[in-house]
């Protein structure tokens, strides 16, 4: 009699005799175990399409840039491919992982700086979202789309132009990551409907 029919290990780590374990919770469990390596062999199965996609892109690109004498070095940048009849479109974009270096400390002081200057009669709103923009969230991350948009403002005075070049000066790329959309155009309109590789979306 193997281990298995002797009894199992439950989710605290014990081990639990098989005439212990009720007929239903074996169920519930060859059911859940089922679905789950069903599921894994699935996502390997799409990874495994993503990565031979992608190649046949960079594949293509190459060889639309070969009509040119161009030689191009890897996958980068977004582009969009539609078929010759309209009907499919495939979208690769990448997406850019930005963090901000020690110099973000000194952009906070630098705006600091401006917000006590501008204690008495300045904008009750600018202020708050100077503020809002250096607060961490939970994982105590501070969000870069917030901090990026305070360069937006319209705002000229020397110590907050300094601030906003030691923002830009402390942008650094931590890495990358690569999507690929297809879709499929809406009848005669010119809509198109994602065709989805996602569960929650079918």
């Amino acid at each position: 009699m193997n281990a298995e029919r002797e009894g199992m290990t439950d989710a605290m780590g014990r081990f639990v005799p098989m005439r212990l374990i009720k007929p239903i919770d074996l169920e519930r469990h060859e059911l859940v175990c089922d679905i789950a390596h069903r599921a894994q062999q699935m996502s390997d199965s799409l990874a495994k399409l993503k990565a031979h996609m992608m190649g046949d892109i960079d594949a293509f690109v190459q060889l639309s840039a070969e009509q040119y004498d161009v030689a191009l070095g890897g996958s980068k940048g977004n582009l969009s491919l539609i078929s010759f009849d309209g009907r499919f479109k495939i979208q690769r974009q990448v997406q850019e992982h930005l963090i901000f270096d020690e110099r973000l400390q000194v952009a906070k002081k630098l705006v600091d700086e401006c917000i006590k200057e501008w204690a008495v009669g300045s904008s009750d709103e600018i202020r708050a979202l100077v503020e809002d923009a250096f607060q961490v969230n939970q994982e105590g991350k501070i969000s870069t789309a917030r901090v990026l948009g305070l360069r937006r403002l319209q705002i000229t005075g020397t110590v907050w132009l300094e601030a906003m070049r030691a923002i830009s000066d402390s942008i650094q790329c931590a890495g990358s990551k690569t999507y690929l959309r297809i879709y499929e155009r809406v009848g005669d309109t010119d809509a198109y409907r994602s065709i989805s590789l996602d569960f929650a979306q079918v």
